[in-house]
């Protein structure tokens, strides 16, 4: 054991004096240190009122008057363990822990390791109390004769009360520092504290707090972690040999790594054996055998955090470490939820679906390659429950840049672990579609959607948004033939850009501001408020893949909203339940107006829509819209089923990277649309998440198609079949619109 006396009990000056010289320095050091052991008596006695036995030492039952009770922290202190993360099918996502510990009792642990502890540490721990005089008595003799601090005296439960201390100390370098402090008064204290701590705990009870406390080296906490790190076994499970090298580690866990200096492991591990023999606790012919045996380590490398998760779930797991430090439930202040999560001996059951995260991790890495100059990322939610099912991106979790890892969840909200976000485009179309129903106005509500159209005056919740650029601010549709009247169905499968405008002025943009808020959108991904704008009903106020999926799993939901849910239950390693948040949903709108939603949005998907290409395979009812950003910088298709919703964002990590002449997963695209890009990714998702479903059909609405209009300009008097005589599919690209934040491009491919 490695000393932890203090100056007066052992001391090493003057060790290179001449012989002759030392034997009346070693008389007068005897005499010092044996008046040192009078003077801490005294003030232990005088101080403290400890009894003495016999002259010679402190019982272990005796009674302190004076003391008060031994803090329960030090009786059952709250010891860091790891904390597990499961999948929603019990499947192991990642161990997180700040130190590596599994506490266990008595019972649990093998009676080798019990055995070789103590006589290797305090072959006296069932004889004396919390100070063994006999031991400090030789201790100082010996410390004497040598001139060295060779051999310690601090007894088993000592170094239990300091190893507490240290514990308590947390990652606090001063405190940590502060607890192995080799004072008199640092002593005193752990002797005050050990001697009550002997009175209250049987000495068994003590021994178990000790072994799972004590540091084994290698990030081992505890005799478990231990044995799982060297041996890969349970403690229970351990030989005599196993159990005699992890009790040699304690006194030095640096020079005896068995890993990285196996020789002085095992010839520690033999003193041990020798010392076990010694006091009868086995026999002549185990301790022959035991010393024959080679190391034998069956070393497992620390798994610690998210880093280790499989298939992706990196991120996720990240995204619930951000839940349990900023959720309430988990503690009412950040350094109570920061305790809670440190001091871990946790299982996480999460909402994680390992069969759909990796749909969407095939899906996002089989379409855009992690060396290119563009990242994609998918969230999955379910409706009805708001629960996280997937969260994939191309990227893997991980600080090696050179491997084009990243820690950024592009997936969430910076305040979640994600980066600012990306505009979502015309995916916020039905956002305005939501807020207009809800006010009122019918499912065939018809504006003139020209070509292209100054943004009108509009009222927000405080006042009035006026055009006062000079030139004024003009938002264009995607070409010149693109000119309405539409009705609503129409305008959303070919996402004019228009008639959204004129809606948004009709019903005012503190309502779509108001429905966004109800959808789960308060802010936007970087946390900043949500600006009224025109160019709002474009897309232009940045958003996460979650936040989008959520939206679109509400609409798949007939309107109830549920904020993200990651947690489905936690336990404690007693099997205890731990609160965790309730599910948060509430109504954002009705079901006549999902109804609606639900029509306009399939119409996106069939015929001319801009999602026409993206049914799945089995020809199951969807519903979804594109979007792409200015300047193509970045690209979304979002889209459900009534089980499942999706957002697909492709684009550049940092949101800087224009998808013009672009060359992704192998194949150069002149640009990129939400259809052509992130669409593919989400039809391969669904289609593998949702195989061996059934199939299940969204509630629609009976909106009547607009009588056909005459064309004086067109040969045929009914057009192609859409108002106003134009093609269903647009012609070009349109030019980017200026407009307040950044407006955005038409999201069809030309």
């Amino acid at each position: 054991m490695e000393s932890n006396l203090p100056p007066i009990w052992s001391s090493s000056e003057n060790a290179d004096l001449q012989p002759s010289r030392r034997a009346p320095l070693r008389l007068a050091r005897l005499g010092a240190t044996f008046l040192g052991v009078s003077v801490v008596s005294g003030v232990l006695l005088a101080g403290l009122a400890l009894p003495v036995a016999g002259g010679i030492g402190l019982t272990a039952k005796g009674t302190a008057e004076g003391f008060e009770d031994v803090p329960s922290d030090f009786k059952t202190p709250p010891l860091t363990q790891a904390t597990q993360v499961f999948d929603a099918k019990g499947g192991l996502i990642a161990k997180v822990y700040e130190r590596d510990r599994t506490v266990i009792t008595a019972e649990q642990m093998s009676p080798f390791m019990r055995q070789a502890q103590v006589d290797i540490e305090d072959a006296r721990f069932y004889e004396h109390g919390a100070v063994d005089l006999k031991g400090v008595l030789r201790a100082i003799s010996k410390n004497a004769e040598s001139g060295t601090a060779s051999q310690g005296a601090s007894t088993l439960t000592q170094q239990y009360v300091k190893n507490v201390n240290v514990e308590q100390a947390g990652d606090d370098r001063d405190a940590v520092l502060e607890a192995q402090r080799k004072t008199l008064g640092r002593k005193i204290q752990e002797l005050k504290v050990a001697i009550k701590l002997e009175e209250e705990l049987p000495k068994e009870q003590i021994l178990t707090n000790y072994l799972n406390i004590t540091y084994y080296g290698n990030g081992a906490y505890g005799v478990e972690a231990a044995s799982q790190r060297y041996f890969s076994k349970s403690n229970k499970d351990l030989t005599v040999a196993e159990a005699a090298t992890l009790a040699g580690l304690v006194q030095n866990p640096s020079q005896y790594d068995p890993k990285q200096h196996p020789q002085a492991a095992q010839n520690r591990r033999d003193t041990v054996i020798d010392k076990m023999l010694e006091n009868k606790h086995i026999t002549a012919e185990q301790a022959k055998e035991a010393k024959a045996s080679p190391l034998g380590l069956n070393y497992k490398a620390p798994q610690n955090g998210c880093i280790t998760a499989q298939a992706g779930m990196g991120f996720f797991c990240d995204y619930v470490r951000h839940v349990v430090k900023q959720d309430p439930a988990f503690g009412q202040s950040a350094d109570e939820r920061k305790k809670f999560w440190n001091q871990g001996g946790l299982n996480i059951y999460t909402t994680l679906d390992p069969d759909k995260q990796a749909a969407a991790q095939n899906a996002v890495s089989s379409n855009v390659r992690v060396t290119d100059s563009v990242s994609a990322a998918a969230s999955m939610v379910e409706p009805g429950t708001g629960k996280i099912l997937a969260m994939a991106q191309t990227r893997p979790y991980g600080l090696d840049t050179t491997q084009n890892q990243t820690v950024v969840n592009l997936n969430v909200d910076a305040a979640m672990g994600g980066g600012n976000g990306f505009q979502p485009g015309s995916t916020f179309k039905p956002v305005v579609a939501a807020a207009a129903l809800e006010a009122g106005l019918p499912a065939t509500q018809e504006y003139s959607s020209p070509n292209k159209l100054e943004y009108p005056t509009m009222k927000t919740c405080e006042g009035t948004w006026k055009n006062e650029g000079r030139p004024k601010t003009v938002v264009p549709n995607e070409s010149a033939s693109e000119k309405g009247p539409y009705q609503l169905k129409m305008a959303m499968a070919l996402s004019v850009n228009t008639y959204f405008v004129q809606m948004e002025q009709e019903i005012g943009l503190c309502a779509v501001k108001q429905m966004a808020n109800k959808l789960g959108i308060t802010t936007k991904a970087s946390g900043k408020p949500l600006e009224e704008v025109p160019a709002m009903a474009l897309g232009v106020e940045e958003m996460s893949p979650l936040t989008m999926a959520n939206v679109y799993a509400t609409f798949a939901a007939q309107g109830t909203h549920c904020a993200p849910v990651a947690i489905n239950r936690i336990t404690t390693v007693e099997g205890k339940d731990v609160p965790v948040p309730s599910p948060q949903c509430e109504k954002a709108f009705s079901e006549s107006t999902a109804r609606a939603l639900n029509t306009v949005l399939n119409g996106v998907t069939e015929n001319n829509g801009t999602g026409a290409a993206l049914n799945l395979d089995d020809n199951r009812q969807i519903a979804g819209k594109t979007g792409t950003s200015d300047r193509k910088r970045a690209a979304w298709f979002n889209g459900y089923t009534p089980q499942l919703a999706t957002a697909v964002w492709i684009g550049g990590p940092q949101g800087g990277v224009e998808m013009r002449n672009i060359t992704i997963n192998g194949k150069y695209r002149t640009e990129v649309f939400g259809a052509d890009g992130p669409g593919p990714i989400w039809r391969d998702a669904m289609n593998q998440a949702l195989r061996g479903t059934p199939k299940q059909s969204l509630p629609m609405a009976d909106i009547p198609d607009p009588a056909p209009r005459t064309d004086p300009t067109k040969t045929n008097p009914t057009g192609t079949g859409t108002p106003g005589g134009q093609a269903t599919a647009p012609a070009g690209p349109a030019t980017n619109p200026a407009g307040p934040g950044t407006a955005t491009e038409p999201d069809q491919q030309p």
